[in-house]
């Protein structure tokens, strides 16, 4: 049997569907969910397809520090080594929220949450395992101003879903220096502009005017499968792929080694795990 996959963001969309195809490749998979009710109705139909998958619901709130370390601890009980570990859950909130622990939601929920996961599980990942970030072309071009990343001082949701998936490709390079030579991966991409209920407001108002095609769960998820699952992929690392699976040029900023332990130590503060 495969290593355990780990992904978050498992009720709708791309991450029912890479649910779904990690389990019909044999991997047993660990479905990470804000709503556990929501997570086995997913795992019900996930069983209807395929009878002798290997699949279990973990409730994890990304949005909260709390939360997060509920779910590493309870991830850790379950399986002593991680095949695939896949951070998909994201938001886009078109107002100005904070999280429970007082961070801007978006932020919190799309960098701070999966930053703390991934350090939690970080010495469970098997000797080839892979991270797969989800992040967006939307991150061109975006600033990532440390001390407006917590509580901006003007909130623009545009800007701070930007930011955010800036802060995953950031992240995903720093994770991959750390990973070199270790025969662990860790890489990023963007699935495409997806139909899903995630499809942010704005995006949604805007979308007669988007020239790009708009994709389905299933095709949307195809990218992270691809960096997942495909055999060519086992030595690379530290990549930002498109929604077509080729290796694209990120945003200038996200090589920037001093920016990348500048979020890296900030993160660990703000989660708490410096020290």
């Amino acid at each position: 049997m495969r290593e355990v996959a780990v992904i978050t963001g498992t009720t709708h969309g791309i991450g029912t569907v890479t649910s779904l195809e990690l389990a019909r490749a044999g991997h047993p998979v660990l479905m990470l969910c804000r709503d556990p009710a929501a997570g086995e109705r997913v795992r019900a139909a996930m069983l209807r397809e395929i009878p002798d998958a290997s699949v279990k619901v973990v409730r994890c709130d990304l949005a909260s520090l709390a939360s997060v370390r509920e779910c590493a601890a309870r991830v850790r009980g379950e399986c002593e080594r991680i095949g695939l570990l896949i951070n998909n859950a994201g938001i886009a909130s078109v107002g100005h929220r904070t999280s429970v622990d007082g961070f801007e939601l978006t932020f919190a929920t799309n960098h701070l949450g999966p930053f703390l996961l991934t350090a939690l599980l970080l010495d469970r990942l098997g000797v080839a395992a892979r991270v797969v970030s989800v992040s967006s072309r939307v991150h061109y071009g975006a600033q990532l101003e440390l001390d407006q990343m917590v509580s901006p001082a003007r909130y623009r949701a545009q800007q701070a879903y930007a930011r955010s998936k800036l802060a995953n490709v950031v992240h995903t390079f720093a994770l991959a220096r750390r990973l070199a030579g270790s025969g662990r991966t860790a890489n990023c991409l963007h699935p495409g502009v997806v139909a899903t209920n995630l499809l942010p407001r704005w995006l949604q108002l805007i979308r007669p005017l988007i020239r790009r095609p708009i994709f389905d769960a299933e095709r949307g998820a195809r990218t992270t499968l691809y960096l997942a699952l495909a055999p060519q992929l086992a030595q690379v690392s530290g990549a930002y792929f498109d929604e077509h699976q080729r290796p694209q040029r990120a945003d200038a900023a996200a090589y920037d080694i001093t920016l990348q332990e500048q979020l890296w130590e900030a993160s660990a503060q703000w989660v708490g795990l410096a020290g």
